[in-house]
């Protein structure tokens, strides 16, 4: 039974000292470690302060764009509106303009060889017809009025 008393049952010292080796170099990587996390939180906070400048900036622009549009909106309705008056305005211009070459044809009498029936938008096509016949021709053959 010697022989079993003789096996150490603790540790040499040896490999203790072993452990306290492979310890220290452990906390420098925890402490690279915590610098590199510092680092990435750093990073991520840079660029979501960066994001929300962005975001900021985007914004603005949107509301300037809509801003813009907006205006050019209004402008543009109030063009359309002006043409549209000027437009009417023409046709009442032309409208009255074909009464009074209406009337002036039925004071020469040209009217009765048209007929009666004839309407005023019906008697139009007729009495171009009739004018464009009276009108000088150019070396083409051609209106010169056209």
């Amino acid at each position: 039974m010697e022989n079993s008393d003789s096996t150490p049952s603790v540790p040499p010292p040896a490999p203790l000292s072993e452990k306290k080796e492979n310890v220290t170099p452990i906390n420098p990587k925890f402490a690279e470690l915590a610098e590199s996390r510092q680092e990435l939180l750093s990073r991520i906070q840079n660029l979501k302060q960066d994001l929300q400048n962005w975001r900021m900036k985007l914004d603005t622009q949107v509301k300037v764009y809509r801003d813009e549009l907006s205006d050019l909106k209004k402008s543009l309705n109030t063009e359309v509106e002006q043409l549209r008056t000027e437009f009417q305005e023409l046709r009442t211009t032309l409208q009255q303009q074909q009464e009074d070459v209406t009337a002036s044809l039925r004071n020469l009498g040209l009217q009765d060889e048209l007929g009666e029936t004839i309407g005023a938008e019906g008697a139009k096509g007729v009495e171009n017809k009739d004018v464009a016949q009276d009108l000088p021709k150019d070396d083409n053959g051609k209106d010169t009025n056209e």
